[in-house]
């Protein structure tokens, strides 16, 4: 650490391009520009969010600032960058390089001119999250730079996986100078002042985010032992002998894998530790299910079930049998995966059999209860078979897309960064260059990566 700021020291005596938490300076003459994406990298390195000067009117020093706190309270490995619409920026390679040089895991979201748009290392948010909700921003808030980026990022810092760099903590000004040993030894005084406070800043923000971790689990405990007990029973009820004379190998194949789904599922939540390890819970439960259900259809001798999505009302029904039309209260209708219970029902006029869960206003529909159910429902739902099945309840409005189905909740199962990288780990240019494509063409449409403005 010395070395690097005795290098700095000797370099020049000229002022220092600023690294704190949000970089947004008057504006700087044309010239700079040669070196935006260094000077935007340098600073992200520091702190999550950096606007060019020659974009400062797009988000102001003020809006920087707070949008940065709030990144930062999150301990999310978030990275905003406001640019302007120049030629040194190239739509197509500008998430890659941004990303290789700044060399850390994460979310970058990047306003280029007055449009906007977001890659990530996909494992902290998988692409289908990063590419739903900066679809959905920029559809919304289109042209409006202040709003596109700020409303990204404050939910993109929910739901990153990971923390924030270690290099942000205690992020302040640095100047350099010639000013001899004495000025030296100050700075290398105020060095080791810093990095102590950094060390404790970066230990009390892991803690805390330890915290939320926990509270968050014990939300969702109750509700998933109810469902492993609830599969449990179900293994008793069928009442299976394996060693029966009309059982057969495939009869045999399914109890057995049905029975390894239970013991995964409750494995797996002994072994939790964070909200997102939930969906391995789930999504072991949803696949011991099926089992259970072809079980039964091959000793009954009818039809093998289709492989389905569970019933939408309560999981714990087992697989759909098919779609029908539902409307949440005050929304609008859509068509959900049911029963052949909850089918009749909806034919009946009657209320579906809805899953209950708690929360601070009393028990209510889970898809009522908020984000804190996000992690167990997409478990369950997950993997794009049910886009917007969740759009105008509360919690589709609170998880605003990524975390409905095909959102890629918990990214940290999207794959990896290139090594063995989570969020906020300095990986320097070894990362999956497919997460970080080009401006994605026709922006609004949520499309793939690739492809110019």
């Amino acid at each position: 650490m010395a070395a690097l700021v005795l290098a700095g020291l000797t370099a020049t005596a000229a002022p220092a391009a600023s690294g704190s938490a949000a970089s947004a300076a008057p504006a700087a003459p044309a010239a700079d520009g040669p070196n935006g994406l260094d000077k935007a990298a340098a600073a992200l390195r520091d702190g999550p969010v950096y606007v060019d000067p020659r974009a400062a009117d797009q988000l102001s020093a003020a809006e920087a600032d707070r949008l940065a706190r709030t990144i930062e309270r999150a301990d999310a490995p978030v990275f905003v960058a406001v640019l302007p619409d120049a030629a040194e920026f190239d739509p197509q390679t500008l998430f890659q390089d941004l990303r290789t040089k700044v060399g850390v895991t994460g979310v970058y979201a990047v306003a280029l001119g007055d449009r906007f748009a977001a890659r990530a290392d996909s494992s902290v948010m998988s692409q289908d999250a990063v590419t739903n909700l900066s679809g959905a921003v920029e559809r919304s808030d289109r042209g409006d730079v202040r709003a596109m980026v700020t409303e990204f990022a404050d939910q993109a810092a929910q739901q990153a996986d990971g923390q924030a760099p270690a290099s942000w903590d205690g992020a302040a000004d640095r100047g350099t100078g010639t000013g001899g040993v004495a000025v030296l030894i100050g700075l290398l005084a105020v060095l080791a002042v810093i990095t102590g406070g950094a060390l404790v800043a970066g230990r009390n923000r892991r803690k805390r985010r330890a915290e939320r971790d926990r509270e968050q689990l014990e939300t969702l405990r109750p509700v998933v032992d109810e469902d492993i007990t609830a599969f449990g029973e179900e293994l008793d009820r069928i009442d299976f002998s394996p060693s029966a004379p009309a059982m057969d190998d495939a009869m045999r194949a399914d109890y057995q894998s049905a029975l390894d789904s239970y013991e995964n599922a409750k494995s797996r939540m002994d072994a939790a530790r964070r909200p997102h390890d939930v969906r391995k819970v789930t999504e072991a439960l949803e696949d011991g299910r099926f089992a259970l259900a072809t079980l039964e259809a091959r000793r009954d001798g009818g039809p093998l079930p289709e492989r389905r999505a569970p019933c939408f009302f309560d999981p714990r029904h087992g697989p759909s049998v098919k779609d029908e039309p539902w409307s949440p209260a005050g929304g609008t209708e859509r068509m959900v995966p049911v029963c052949a219970a909850d089918a009749a029902r909806l034919a009946e006029g009657t209320e579906p059999d809805g899953r209950e869960v708690d929360t601070p206003s009393g028990r209510r529909p889970y898809w009522e209860a908020g984000p804190a159910y996000g992690p167990w429902a997409y478990g369950y739902f997950g993997g794009g078979l049910l886009p917007g099945l969740l759009t105008g309840t509360m919690l589709g409005s609170m998880l605003s897309g990524p975390y409905a189905y095909g959102g890629g909740f918990g990214a940290g199962d999207g794959g990896d960064a290139g090594g063995d990288y989570g969020g906020g780990d300095a990986s320097g240019a070894d990362f999956n260059s497919g997460d970080f494509g080009g401006f994605g063409g026709g922006f609004g449409g949520g499309g793939d990566f690739g492809g110019g403005f």
